[in-house]
C-alpha cells in the first residue's frame, strides 16, 4: 500500500514559470549556476545554490549561505510573485525531450513508508549532502524540488492521469535546453479516485533524488522533535515527489573518466585489459550497443572492451552490472581507485552530455581514459532495490531532469 496525499503547493504564475523554474540544485556546479541565473533574478538558482549571490570562495555550508537563500525565496516570493494554492490538489507533471514523453503524478509521499522501505532505495547517501539540504529545508521551511519515484504502472491511473491533461495547463513552456515542462491541476473527485487507487501499489521506487527524501526524513525528525503537540499529520510527516510508470522513464549512461593511468603507458594498460577482455579497436565514435560491453576513449581512439566468453559474468543482480565489471576488472586492480565515492582521480560524466564530452576531457588532457557504459534498466534498478541491496556509485543517470521551484511543498 502506499500513501499519496494532496496538497497547497506553492507556485508561480503561468507567465512567470520559465523564468522561475530552474535545474536541480545537483546537477550544476557553482559556475554553471552562476552562468545560467544571471541576468534572471527570478531564476530558483538564486534558492537552491544561494552561494551564486555571495562572494566567491564562500564556504557552502555557511550560515551566510542558508540565510541568503531564505532572502532571496522571500524576494521571490514577492517579485515573481509566488502563490500559494487556497485548496491542497494533485497535479500532472509531463516532460518531452525530443522523442521521448514522460507524464507523471506530482504528490506527498508518507515519510514513514520511505522510513520503512515501502519507498524503495538503490543508493547510499552522504552525510554533508545530507546536511546541507536538511537544513536548507528547515531554513526555508519548504521541499522546494520533488523526488524523482517510480512503480509500476497501472492503467487505471494512466487514464485519469490523461483525463486531466484535457484541463487548461497551470504551467507550459519549453526550457533553454528544449525540454518542455507542462503541469495541469487534477480535479478533486479524481485527486481522491487517484489516492485510493494508489493503496493498491504495493512498492514505489526512487530513481532520482536520494538526498533529498533522507533530507526530509532528517528534517521531520527535527521538527517533530521541537512539537510538543506533533500529531503526525503535519505537513513535514511528507514529502514532494513526482512518479511516473516505468516503462516510461528514460536511463541514460553514467561514465566515467579518469586522470592517469596509474603509472601504466599506453602499452603497459592495453596489455594488462587484454588478460582481462577482448580489446578491439572502434571509431571514429563509440557508444556501447548492449549489456556487456565497455567503450573506452584513449589517446584518440575508441575500443570496445568485452569478456571473452561466459566466463566471469555472475548472475549477481549487482556483480553482473557493467559498471561492477568495471571496477572490479580495470578500475581497482589496474588504476588503483578503490573507492570511486572518495577517490580524486576519477570523475563522472551524464550520458546527457554524450560521448564528445569523453573524448573532449581525454583530448585536452584533464583525463588519461574515458569510459563508455552501457545503461542501467529499470528491471535492474528495481531488482537490486527489492533485494534490499544497493548499487554502485555514480550508476544511473535519468533524463529529463525535474525543475525545481514549479511546485513547492510548504513544511
Amino acid at each position: 500500500m502506499s500513501t499519496i496525499r494532496a496538497f497547497r503547493a506553492e507556485r508561480p504564475p503561468k507567465e512567470k514559470a520559465a523564468e522561475v523554474s530552474a535545474v536541480p540544485y545537483d546537477v550544476v556546479n557553482i559556475t554553471e549556476a552562476r552562468e545560467q541565473a544571471r541576468d534572471n533574478p527570478l531564476s530558483f538558482l538564486h534558492v537552491s545554490r544561494p552561494e551564486i549571490d555571495l562572494p566567491d570562495g564562500t564556504d557552502v555550508y555557511a550560515d551566510a549561505v542558508y540565510a541568503k537563500g531564505k532572502e532571496n525565496y522571500d524576494q521571490l516570493r514577492r517579485a515573481a510573485p509566488l502563490e500559494v494554492e487556497a485548496t491542497p490538489s494533485l497535479y500532472v507533471y509531463a516532460q518531452r525531450m525530443g522523442n521521448h514523453l514522460q507524464t507523471g503524478l506530482v504528490a506527498c509521499c508518507s515519510i514513514d513508508e520511505y522510513d520503512t522501505d515501502i519507498i524503495r532505495k538503490h543508493e547510499r547517501t552522504r552525510k554533508d549532502k545530507e546536511d546541507d539540504r536538511t537544513r536548507h529545508m528547515i531554513t526555508l521551511g519548504a521541499q522546494t524540488g520533488p523526488v524523482f519515484l517510480t512503480y509500476h504502472g497501472r492503467d487505471s491511473v494512466n487514464t485519469i492521469i490523461e483525463q486531466a491533461k484535457q484541463s487548461d495547463a497551470i504551467s507550459d513552456f519549453t526550457a533553454a535546453d528544449g525540454v518542455s515542462h507542462t503541469i495541469w491541476r487534477i480535479a478533486d473527485t479524481d485527486a481522491q479516485q487517484l489516492i485510493e487507487e494508489f493503496k493498491q501499489v504495493p512498492l514505489l521506487y526512487i530513481a532520482d533524488g536520494h538526498h533529498r527524501a533522507a533530507s526530509a526524513s532528517r528534517a521531520r525528525a527535527a521538527l517533530r522533535q521541537q512539537n510538543p503537540n506533533h500529531r503526525g499529520d503535519e505537513e513535514y510527516n511528507y514529502f514532494l515527489t513526482v512518479f511516473f510508470p516505468a516503462d516510461q522513464v528514460q536511463i541514460l549512461s553514467y561514465n566515467r573518466l579518469v586522470k592517469d593511468l596509474n603509472g601504466k603507458s599506453k602499452d603497459e594498460f592495453l596489455n594488462a585489459l587484454s588478460e582481462k577482455f577482448n580489446v578491439s579497436e572502434r571509431g571514429p565514435a563509440y557508444e556501447a550497443s548492449h549489456k556487456g560491453q565497455i567503450g573506452m576513449y584513449l589517446d584518440g581512439k575508441w575500443y570496445t572492451l568485452s569478456l571473452p566468453d561466459e566466463t566471469g559474468r555472475t548472475d549477481d543482480p549487482i556483480g553482473s552490472l557493467d559498471v561492477s565489471v568495471l571496477q572490479e576488472r580495470v578500475l581497482d586492480p589496474l588504476l588503483g581507485i578503490k573507492d570511486v565515492r572518495t577517490d580524486k582521480r576519477i570523475d563522472f560524466v551524464g550520458g546527457i552530455r554524450g560521448e564528445e564530452a569523453l573524448e573532449q576531457a581525454v583530448n585536452e588532457g584533464r583525463a588519461a581514459v574515458a569510459f563508455s557504459l552501457y545503461p542501467v534498466t529499470m528491471d535492474e534498478l528495481m531488482a537490486i532495490a527489492d533485494a534490499n541491496e544497493i548499487m554502485p556509485p555514480k550508476s544511473t543517470w535519468f533524463e529529463p531532469k525535474l525543475r525545481d521551484g514549479l511546485l513547492s511543498h510548504l513544511i
